[in-house]
C-alpha cells in the first residue's frame, strides 16, 4: 500500500506552513511570474491564474494522495500573507527519502524565510514521518538556493553535469532554455544537530514550534 503525507500545518515563530487553498490562487500566480522563478524553474511563463487554480485544486492534491509528494503554502504567521511554497517530490517510501524545493516571493526574500521553512519541513519529515534522507538540487549558478541548502545543514554530494535546464531572456524578450549543471545536496537526520541554533543566531527565529 502506498504511503501518503497527511494534511498538516507546521508552525514556526514567524511562519505557518499549510496546504495550499483556493484563497492562494492570485498570490501564487503573481509569485510564479517573478523573473527569478522563471529563470530557475520550469514553471510555465506567463503563469496564469487558471494555472495557479489547477495547481491548487488538482495537481497538489493528486501528488499527496498518490504518495509522490506534498505542496505546502508558506505564510507569515502575523499577516497570513503567502510568502512562498515548499514542495516535496519524488518521494520513495521504501527508501524513506524525498526531494525538497522552495520558492519565495520576491518581496519576501532576504528575510531567511526559505531557510526557516525548509528547516521546519526537514524536522517534521525526520521526526514525525520517519524519513531518512532529503535531497535538494540547485542550479549551478543559483547561489541563493545554494545558501539555503548550506544554512540548513545540507551536504554537497556532487554535480550532475548538464542535467538542469535554466532560462534566460532572448533579445526579443522571450525565454529560452540554457543547459547547466545541478548541484546535488543531501540532508540526513544527524545533519540537523545544532542547525536550528545556528540559524536562530543568524536569522533571529525560533525553529519548529509545533505541527498539527
Amino acid at each position: 500500500m502506498t504511503s501518503t503525507f497527511p494534511n498538516i500545518s507546521i508552525s514556526t515563530e514567524r511562519l505557518v506552513l499549510r496546504p495550499l487553498d483556493e484563497d492562494d490562487v492570485q498570490a501564487l500566480a503573481e509569485m510564479m511570474n517573478d523573473e527569478q522563478v522563471a529563470a530557475w524553474t520550469d514553471v510555465p511563463q506567463p503563469f496564469t491564474v487558471a494555472g495557479a487554480r489547477e495547481w491548487i485544486t488538482n495537481y497538489a492534491p493528486a501528488e499527496r494522495t498518490s504518495g509522490r509528494g506534498l505542496d505546502l503554502a508558506v505564510t507569515e504567521f502575523l499577516t497570513q500573507r503567502l510568502v512562498g511554497i515548499v514542495q516535496l517530490t519524488k518521494t520513495d517510501w521504501h527508501v524513506r527519502s524525498t526531494e525538497l524545493s522552495y520558492i519565495i516571493a520576491p518581496w519576501a526574500r532576504g528575510e531567511g524565510y526559505a531557510s526557516e521553512a525548509a528547516l521546519a519541513t526537514a524536522q517534521w519529515l525526520f521526526g514525525d514521518q520517519k524519513l531518512e534522507r532529503i535531497e535538494l538540487r540547485t542550479a549551478a549558478d543559483n547561489t541563493a538556493s545554494q545558501q539555503v541548502a548550506q544554512k540548513i545543514g545540507c551536504i554537497s554530494e556532487g554535480v550532475l553535469r548538464g542535467a538542469c535546464i535554466a532560462h534566460v531572456h532572448a533579445d526579443d524578450g522571450t525565454w529560452i532554455d540554457v543547459r547547466t549543471d545541478f548541484i546535488v545536496w543531501s540532508l540526513l537526520p544527524e545533519d540537523l544537530e545544532g542547525t536550528a541554533e545556528q540559524l536562530a543566531d543568524v536569522d533571529g527565529f525560533t525553529s519548529l514550534a509545533d505541527w498539527n
